[in-house]
């Protein structure tokens, strides 16, 4: 649970981050994010079967999470970060469910433990406090 907490505000911090600095031209689109993911996904060896049904789970993951970024955009103002983080950890948990039913057990440990970590938004600056 604190994992997709931190993996929520992670998510919501980079988009902002990215926004803040001009980061219209660095949003990728769902098919370029789910392409990313794919590559990640390549450890999990999964069978022509996996791979098209986790494909379909991802890709629909992306344009959820694209759609509550614009209706957050088109809201103008100060976002409530707290319904967003409920909208973004709701439909984390959605897309883990469905996985859970695609993926073995292995392959969604490793999915949890190593891919999904892997694929949040990194800081280029170190991270640190972020008075750039």
């Amino acid at each position: 649970m604190k994992k997709a907490l931190l993996f929520i505000a992670l998510v919501m911090m980079g988009a902002i981050a990215a926004q803040a600095q001009g980061g219209g031209m660095q949003r990728r689109t769902p098919e370029e994010r789910l392409k990313m993911t794919k590559e990640k996904l390549a450890d999990l060896k999964l069978d022509a079967s996996q791979t098209e049904k986790s494909d379909a789970v991802f890709l629909d993951f992306f344009k959820a999470q694209n759609k509550i970024f614009e209706d957050m955009r088109a809201g103008g103002g100060q976002p409530d970060r707290s319904a967003m983080r409920e909208k973004f950890q709701k439909l984390a948990e959605e897309r883990d469910e469905k996985l859970k039913g695609i993926f073995t057990a292995d392959q969604f440990k490793k999915w949890k433990d190593d891919i999904e970590p892997s694929l949040r938004p990194q800081r280029r600056n170190g991270g640190g406090g972020g008075n750039n």
